[in-house]
């Protein structure tokens, strides 16, 4: 289900677009030269940015089972991303068929991507919308079709956050998301941070460029867009930290990985 329509005069490939950039930390195909550009000039400098990238979606999936396993079963999915298997909806529904999943992204191009995988796949929809505009996104004709707010809610704001500065107001943004969040919804967070490496000044330059400046945030920065939810063990830790699957505890990376992650409960 998706109510856009995505025309070429949309889709902007003059500059990089993290959502793109980041599929090419995760080695997809779905990218730009002009984003495999601005990426690698990050990597020369940071390498670990890759493992960074990779351990942040490994969060984003045992954060959806956590969420499904809790027994939410409708999920928005803020800053999707270029789909990447297993998506949102296929994570979640290995524990719950049923559950519903509403996708948004800024980007045209990640749209249009979206789009093409979701056809067909019933309870799902996909929504052209910026994260920075929360009330037209709890507006949404496929919001309000596909979520239910009177139930249970898992709101995604994976790696989202830190393209979000300060006079854009993340806080109230999460604010105006979740405050129609019932008793048993969960908010996952992800989100860059400062507190190991420093300030990247090439990361800094690459997304100024880009579509979206870089606001990376220290741990008691993060934690309070957690207001109003309690969070689950173990915490805001890094993503690699979030409950690691103890088959694949050789691969975890634990000391360059610079994400946060957590996930709070609404009681």
């Amino acid at each position: 289900m998706t109510d856009q329509h995505i025309s070429a005069e949309e889709i902007d490939t003059s500059r990089p677009h993290p959502a793109r950039m980041y599929d090419y930390y995760l080695g997809g195909w779905d990218n730009y030269e002009i984003d495999r550009e601005a990426a690698d000039r990050i990597i020369a400098v940071s390498p670990d940015i890759v493992d960074s990238a990779r351990a942040n979606r490994d969060f984003m999936v045992r954060a959806v089972r956590a969420v499904a396993a809790a027994g939410v079963r409708q999920i928005i999915d803020i800053g999707t991303g270029i789909p990447t298997s297993p998506n949102t909806h296929e994570v979640a529904r290995e524990i719950a068929p049923d559950t519903r999943v509403v996708y948004l992204d800024n980007d045209p191009i990640v749209a249009a991507h979206a789009d093409a995988k979701l056809t067909g796949t019933p309870g799902t929809g996909l929504v052209l919308a910026d994260a920075r505009a929360p009330d037209k996104i709890l507006a949404d004709p496929v919001v309000r079709e596909l979520i239910d707010f009177s139930q249970p809610v898992a709101l995604l704001l994976v790696a989202v956050l830190h393209f979000v500065t300060d006079e854009e107001d993340p806080a109230g943004l999460v604010n105006t998301l979740t405050q129609s969040m019932t008793c048993g919804s969960h908010l996952v967070i992800s989100h860059g941070t400062t507190d190991f490496h420093g300030r990247n000044q090439v990361a800094d330059e690459v997304y100024r460029k880009s579509t979206a400046r870089l606001s990376l945030r220290r741990h008691d920065e993060i934690l309070p867009f957690f207001g109003g939810f309690e969070l689950l063990d173990p915490g805001l830790v890094r993503v690699s930290r979030w409950r690691p699957d103890p088959a694949a505890a050789g691969s975890q990376q634990h000391g360059p990985i610079g994400v946060y992650g957590g996930v709070g409960r609404r009681r």
